[in-house]
């Protein structure tokens, strides 16, 4: 997250797209609100102007961290205000089992199996992945797992926490598939010798690693692309190996579903539909640097895409309904192993 959500509601009108592009959305009956894990502003904008256009329905955008909306939903359970909650795994997946999201009532077959609920609450509609980014500075070449434990790298080094932010969670959940509970506990421990310490939001680190105040980070691949591009930050974004040389990440979709008690259903509904459409799904990978998430559409290729960064990666996608059944378990080991 780049600024709480606090900041972000009182700043609302700001983020309010409508069909000119001006502020104004409003919450009548022609309008919809998206309480959105950040990273997608720039590409949501541009959806949501064209959306606007087509339908006359105005959107309301606020963005804030993975948990961070989930909470606000929670809170706002007896007055709903959000119409459609996006954000990352396991956030989407407690935000269900929560009774936060309703029946979603929009054909999801358009999407790969493993990127939907099998009750229909929720959809992902960009996928995106876990990544590191390294300042120069670094020197990392063909990084391995094991290099982050370097002593040079001593106060040099930070991941968002997790439990907190959704790639935080995502690098626990991969080192725990990668090593063993125990391995990755072990791992993340010797790591806290060169962990600057704790952060609740991965998108505060890369201006941190662009003017080199760190030189290694995580993050994922649509947020530190997007920052290389917009941004033009000074870094590299890259997969670690593990020992044998192999390279592996996880799939972190941002995930979209329908609040339950939704004032405005039926928009979110045609909204949604419209995200998981043909035309809008072919410019994810080039407007907003992730991977499209319906199986007939084609990402690009080339340098700057995540198709690049990919390449050679295997791609793990976990069960993320076991994950989030063990993760208060898998939180409190983590605690005690860094002593955090």
């Amino acid at each position: 997250m780049r600024m709480s959500i606090w900041v972000l509601l009182a700043l609302a009108d700001v983020s309010t797209v409508s069909a000119c592009g001006g502020t104004g959305g409003g919450n009548g009956p022609d309008s919809v609100t998206v309480y959105s894990a950040d990273g997608l502003g720039q590409w949501y904008r541009a959806r949501f102007a064209e959306f606007t256009q087509k339908t006359g329905i105005s959107v309301n955008l606020v963005e804030a961290g993975s948990a961070e909306v989930v909470s606000r939903v929670a809170k706002e359970k007896a007055n709903p205000q959000a119409d459609l909650l996006v954000t990352l795994p396991p956030f989407i997946q407690k935000a269900a089992d929560s009774g936060l999201l309703a029946d979603a009532g929009v054909d999801f077959s358009v999407v790969v199996e493993n990127n939907r609920d099998k009750d229909g609450r929720y959809v992902a509609i960009v996928d995106n992945y876990l990544t590191f980014i390294a300042h120069p500075l670094a020197a990392l070449k063909d990084a391995r797992w094991d290099d982050f434990l370097d002593p040079r790298l001593k106060g040099k080094v930070q991941y968002s926490t997790p439990g907190q932010a959704g790639d935080g969670t995502a690098m626990l959940v991969l080192l725990q598939h990668l090593m063993g509970d125990q391995g990755a506990l072990d791992y993340l421990g010797k790591l806290q010798h060169n962990n600057v310490g704790p952060s609740s939001s991965t998108g505060k680190l890369q201006p941190k690693v662009s003017n080199a105040e760190l030189w290694v980070a995580n993050g994922d691949v649509q947020m530190n692309l997007a920052s290389i591009r917009d941004d033009h930050s000074n870094f590299s974004v890259f997969i670690p190996a593990t020992g044998d040389g192999k390279r592996a990440t996880i799939s972190l979709p941002y995930a979209a579903g329908i609040t339950d008690g939704a004032p405005h259903v039926g928009n979110a509904r045609n909204l949604l539909g419209y995200l998981l459409s043909v035309p809008v799904q072919q410019t994810v990978s080039r407007d907003a640097l992730g991977m499209p998430v319906r199986a007939d559409v084609k990402p690009e290729s080339g340098p700057g895409t995540p198709a690049k960064v990919l390449e050679g990666v295997d791609i793990w996608h976990p069960d993320w309904d076991r994950v989030v059944a063990t993760l208060d378990a898998s939180l409190s080991a983590y605690q005690n192993a860094t002593g955090s």
